[in-house]
């Protein structure tokens, strides 16, 4: 499409492609990579493209053209992931740069015509820096972004990982193409409001929950743990939902019976994973009396437990 045409300079997208999307659909990696070189190859002003701005500069750099066009990254051959799970639930990293320094060491490899998982960490780190949107879409109601790891993995990690190669957030936004006549695109934030509000504090879906024993406990706990992923990578999750989780989950009497029978490993967990937001400044100004709650709650659990034996 001529520039005139497209009204609107050419943009350089880098893509971070899963382990999934890798082996499921080969023919669209290579598609993707044919279109950048493409608009690397077109003679227009830097100004206008973007890609071949971008591709000159690395090319100057390092003399290499197939490295300076590559903009789709993903796990190394034959595994998958993003690693970010791993560390957040070990709760070893200490900042945006541990996070950044697994996300790269897992997704820098390159993908596109002959380059079928190249080691390629620079190459990943310098479009990183570039990137000024964090974009993710959605095109299933069967899931939300509280509802998988991967989410806080993929896009999550992306934003830890500009955060900690450039200093600043890139801007983040939610595709939402559940409805293709209807597309609708929303900041991370928003969607994390829309979903905290509609599903996670919903008490027709807690409710829901307990109609599932052991399996719906796990799921409320599951739920804590991607909020937090997706706080400690983005920052999104705020006071107000901490305590509503703590409130609702944990201290709230039907919850916490239920969870107590079903599942006293689940409730525990949540507990221990709001502590850690609390230690780790996630949850900046957890109300005392609360966090005290909790933390009956949370040597009551222990003791419970150890009777079980």
């Amino acid at each position: 499409m001529p520039l005139d045409e497209l009204g609107r300079p050419r943009i350089d997208v880098t893509v971070r492609i899963s382990g999934f999307f890798r082996d499921a659909f080969p023919h669209v990696v290579a598609m993707l990579d044919d279109a950048v070189q493409l608009v690397a190859a077109l003679d227009e002003p830097l100004d206008r493209n973007f890609v071949r701005a971008h591709m000159l500069r690395d090319l100057a750099e390092h003399g290499d053209e197939r490295r300076a066009t590559t903009r789709i990254f993903g796990s190394k051959p034959g595994s998958y992931g993003a690693g970010i799970l791993q560390v957040v639930e070990s709760g070893t990293w200490r900042d945006d740069h541990d996070l950044a320094e697994v996300y790269t060491a897992w997704g820098g490899f390159a993908y596109g015509r002959g380059l079928d998982g190249a080691p390629a960490s620079e190459d990943m780190t310098a479009n990183y820096r570039r990137i000024k949107v964090a974009a993710k879409n959605i095109d299933t109601r069967e899931h939300d972004i509280a509802d998988s790891d991967d989410y806080f993995q993929y896009h999550g990690g992306m934003i830890a990982t500009v955060r900690a190669l450039t200093g600043a957030d890139p801007k983040a936004y939610v595709g939402d193409s559940t409805t293709p006549d209807t597309v609708r695109t929303r900041t991370l934030q928003e969607e994390t409001n829309r979903v905290f509000r509609a599903r996670v504090v919903n008490p027709r879906w807690i409710g829901a929950m307990q109609r599932h024993g052991y399996k719906g406990a796990f799921e409320l706990a599951a739920t804590v743990d991607y909020l937090f992923g997706f706080d400690a990578t983005a920052g999104v999750v705020h006071d107000w939902m901490y305590e509503s989780l703590a409130r609702e989950y944990v201290l709230d009497e039907t919850n916490q019976a239920f969870m107590r029978k079903s599942n006293p490993w689940a409730l525990r967990g949540i507990v221990e994973k709001l502590h850690e937001a609390a230690d780790r400044g996630l949850w900046a100004e957890p109300d005392a009396d609360v966090v005290a709650a909790m933390q009956q709650v949370y040597l009551e659990l222990e003791g419970d437990l150890e009777d079980r034996g």
